[in-house]
């Protein structure tokens, strides 16, 4: 049945279609550029279409080389995880998760505990960088926590959270704000479509005239810089509610006028589609879940659906 599958070209062609380079195939696969360009012209001659478009510097997928590698890195994804499975177990597994510092140090890292508690032996390294990881080309990071407004439909993906904004501070500052303008603290959003105007949306929809009044500012490059400014009584922040819950949870920072609350993104986990079947990413999937169940911040569906592209990176 698989006997005419050119299995060598396949696994060369997956190589450099993930890396986009021939270059860095080869030297994953221990051979040389002119191997793996032998190998991805069998491979085109054998299926009688092209799969790259060869360029100056660098390499393209065509649409046919994208259907390709889909459907070939999962399989070959599966193959590999399945073939572990067979070997004798080791006294633990790892998991590396990509997401931001913000969201690292203000949601998951406090629970994570729960986490180790059920699952000793998996050990979750945490990837903070700024870049927006290409999950299908680095195969290094299991899975992504982001944010965003987009779908992902060539990614598995979990919808964790449906976000807001609100205006927090410590009981001190909240109080005095019913009687003065207060400092506002905010955040330079990197990505400003995420959420643009965000004081001004809030002012409008509680009635406050903070605004017109020529407030002090004070701006943070990262939500948990803006949170612990807050909390020192520089001033009121606007905050995500998912963000801000473990402080308000302490009692460090209170709402001020808490029904008032403007409309973010959402929060989701995503993996390559088979990657979800890997244990240790399997067991992390079911603990956000029930994570986000209990916070009580959860959408009213959560899709387990395949959903796709490059995440959003937030802030």
């Amino acid at each position: 049945m698989f006997a005419s599958l050119p299995l060598t070209a396949l696994r060369a062609f997956e190589s450099a279609a993930r890396l986009l380079s021939f270059k860095a195939a080869a030297e994953e696969l221990s051979v040389t550029p002119t191997a793996i360009s032998h190998q991805i012209r069998v491979l085109e001659d054998w299926l009688g279409v092209a799969l790259f478009e060869r360029l100056p510097r660098k390499v393209r997928l065509t649409e046919g080389g994208e259907r390709l590698f889909r459907s070939l890195h999962g399989a070959l994804l599966e193959v590999a995880q399945s073939v572990d499975t067979l070997r004798p177990q080791r006294s633990g597994s790892s998991l590396t998760l990509s997401t931001t510092a913000a969201f690292a140090a203000l949601w998951l890292v406090p629970r994570l505990g729960r986490f180790y508690a059920r699952h000793p032996n998996i050990n979750v390294r945490l990837d903070t960088h700024c870049e927006v990881i290409a999950l299908h080309q680095d195969a290094s990071v299991d899975l992504v926590l982001r944010y965003s407004l987009d779908d992902y439909p060539n990614l598995y993906g979990l919808c964790l959270f449906d976000e807001s904004f609100g205006v927090y501070g410590s009981p001190e500052q909240v109080a005095l704000a019913g009687r003065r303008t207060p400092t506002l603290i905010s955040v330079r959003w990197h990505n400003s479509k995420l959420y643009a105007h965000g004081w001004e949306a809030w002012c409008a929809k509680s009635g406050a005239n903070w605004l017109n009044q020529h407030p002090a500012i004070r701006e943070y490059d990262e939500e948990h810089y803006a949170l612990q400014a807050a909390i020192a009584g520089q001033g009121l922040v606007l905050a995500s509610n998912i963000l801000v819950s473990e402080s308000i949870a302490s009692g460090l920072l209170v709402p001020f006028q808490g029904d008032v609350q403007v409309d973010g993104a959402g929060y989701s986990a995503l993996c390559v589609p088979g990657r979800e079947r890997h244990p240790p990413v399997r067991a992390f999937f079911a603990w956000l879940q029930e994570e986000a169940l209990l916070s009580g911040l959860a959408p009213r569906s959560q899709p387990l659906a395949a959903h796709t592209g490059q995440a959003v990176q937030i802030s």
